[in-house]
Formats: structure tokens, sequence, C-alpha cells
């Protein structure tokens, strides 16, 4: 698809976005936001932008999380995070006390991502609720939430940003340039296509065409009273139970 073909479609989508807006009032601010971060330029621009800043200069962890905005930006902080303690995690280099410190911090900013996710649904919700969109009694319910498809354009900006990194070495080889380039082109047109779904499921929520229902991920690990390896070892070290 052309370039001039691509922002036609761009267009006709985004002016459904502003016609489901429009039919359900938009009189909520954080659904006037969320109607101008969806449109594909802007959402991709702004997971960007951090990504590059981020490798410019320290990513603060107490990052801003009011609003949609503070939260996405939370969101990509976590993910940010997690990328570059994953590339750490798997050094052979340093001794395996170095290693369980990052695999450490690999748990904490997981859970922080997965409590990011829900709350940026629950934030969604909510101003659904105030905005009073009137959900059809036959909507169906969207297997991905937009929190989650919000967590996949993240991790998906750090992709892209880290194979154009990888193409542009010097240090390399022709073939390895070469490969990442095409994969490079490859990420990019996947998170086209998950920037138009983000957009579609979201024409439908604001339409009442689907219902957003949250869904709690209670992962276990992580909780002392739940994971029976860290309940056990403290019953055997003589403490309670918790």
């Amino acid at each position: 698809m052309g370039a001039q073909r691509r922002q036609k479609v761009a267009a006709k989508r985004f002016g459904m976005l502003r016609g489901a807006a429009k039919r359900a009032q938009a009189r909520d601010e954080a659904i006037r936001r969320l109607i101008e971060l969806a449109r594909v330029e802007e959402l991709a621009t702004q997971l960007d932008s951090w990504t590059e800043l981020w490798h410019r200069e320290p990513a603060e962890e107490e990052e801003a999380t009011v609003g949609f905005l503070g939260l996405l930006k939370r969101l990509h902080l976590c993910n940010f995070k997690l990328w570059h303690e994953e590339d750490e995690a798997r050094r052979e280099d340093v001794p395996d006390a170095v290693i369980v410190q990052h695999k450490r911090a690999i748990d904490r900013w997981n859970q922080h991502r997965n409590d990011t996710i829900e709350q940026l649904d629950e934030f969604l919700l909510a101003a659904l609720v105030r905005e009073g969109v009137r959900v059809r009694c036959d909507a169906e319910q969207n297997s991905e939430t937009p929190g989650s498809i919000l967590d996949r354009l993240s991790i998906a900006s750090l992709k892209i940003y880290h194979m154009a990194e990888q193409a542009g070495r010097t240090d390399v080889d022709v073939q390895h340039r070469q490969v990442c380039a095409a994969k490079h082109k490859v990420l990019r047109e996947q998170r086209q296509d998950l920037l138009v779904c983000f957009e579609r499921l979201l024409v439908e929520l604001l339409s009442g065409q689907k219902r957003l229902k949250l869904y709690k991920q209670f992962k276990m690990y992580n909780d002392p009273t739940l994971n029976p390896a860290l309940y056990s070892a403290r019953k055997r070290q003589g403490g309670k139970a918790p």
C-alpha cells in the first residue's frame, strides 16, 4: 500500500474514532485525551519519544502517574527497565550474585508492569462509565483488553529502537546489518497492524459494540502468602507461615 493510500485509510479510521466519541458526547476529559492519543501517529510517536529520551538520560523510577498519559508512561518505564534488566541477566562474565540481583529486579518490574496494565483498564472503564456509554445487550467482549494492547505497543517501541540500533552497528558484518534492517521493517509493519487493532477496539468500546470487563492477573509467585516455595521456607526456618 502506497503512502497516500495509507494516509487515506488512517484518516478514515480516525474519522470513525472521532465519530464514536461524538456519539458518546465526549464530555469526559479522559475520553478526549484518549481519542487524541489513539491516533496511530500520536501514540507511536509518544512511546518512541520516551524510548529515545530514556536512552539519552537516566529514566526516573518515580514517573508521573496522573491520568491516562501518566499511566501509559509508567507502563513504558516498566518495560524499558525490564528490557535492560533482561539483557544484564543473560551475562556470563559476572558472579551469580549479580545475576540474582537482576532477576529480583525483573520480578519487581514485571509486577509493576502487570499492575499498571490493570490500572490502565480500570482508568478506561471508569472513563467510559462517566461518559455514559451505553453498552449494547449483544455487545461482545474482546479477548485482549486495551491495557494489554498498550503493553504490546510499548514493547514494540523498544524492539524497533533496538533493532534499528543493531542495523546501524559498525562493528559487525554487512549480513548482520541487513538481517536486522529486514527485521526492523517487519517490526514496524507489525506495530502498524497493532495500532489499527487498538483504534478499532476503542471505536467499538465508545460505540457500545464491545464491552470492557476487568480481569485481574492475581500473580501468585510474588505473594509470600500464595507461593508455597516462600511460605514453606519460612515455616522451615521456624517462622509462622503468613
